[in-house]
């Protein structure tokens, strides 16, 4: 069997991003772990506004071949008005089926207070919608400007919270996924 291939989205635009930091460093563990990986940095691409009367705008299939082409799927996000990101949002709207079902996903957020439960459910929400695997097993990176400094985790607790991710993203990234859930069956849009 070949190494897993494991795509980390970052969902933040700043250059001194947490988020990337956070992706980056679960993306090091999967790789430690035995997974081919690659970073997937929205700063880089132009994705337009989706709109779905044009899903090949800008850069939009060099991101959804990307994606197709994982086995697992790290979505790291900042946490913005309890919830992900726009960025993020965005790019996963120009996804759909094709590139997510059945596929082994974790959750990421970053958050400047302490609470980033919610965007992690919200993400959870999208991926159940997409029939993707969601790892049990959530990242949240609280306080990040206490838990990160000159582009490392130096929280401990956190840090093993993150790698976790990563090397759990390698140990599912070929489970047997289960029969399609409620919300994928009565998810239209993804299929437009």
């Amino acid at each position: 069997m070949s190494r897993p291939h494991v795509v980390g989205i970052a969902g933040s635009l700043r250059d001194a991003s947490y988020t990337r930091v956070g992706v980056e460093r679960a993306l090091e563990a999967a790789s430690e772990t035995g997974a081919t990986t690659e970073l997937l940095d929205l700063r880089e691409f132009d994705l337009p506004v989706f709109d779905a009367d044009d899903r090949e705008a800008g850069d939009a299939l060099a991101l959804t071949d990307a994606v197709h082409e994982a086995d697992a799927i790290l979505l790291g996000t900042p946490v913005y008005h309890g919830s992900y990101s726009a960025p993020l949002k965005n790019a996963l709207d120009y996804c759909g089926f094709d590139e997510f079902e059945n596929k082994t996903v974790g959750l990421l957020a970053v958050a400047g207070g302490g609470f980033p439960i919610t965007a992690l459910e919200h993400l959870r929400s999208v991926c159940r919608a997409l029939n993707c695997w969601v790892i049990p097993h959530q990242a949240a990176i609280p306080r990040a400007r206490n838990s990160v400094e000159n582009g490392d985790i130096v929280d401990a607790d956190v840090e093993e919270r993150v790698a976790t991710l990563g090397e759990e993203a390698v140990q599912y990234a070929n489970i047997e996924p289960d029969p399609p859930c409620f919300e994928s069956t009565e998810n239209v849009g993804a299929g437009d």
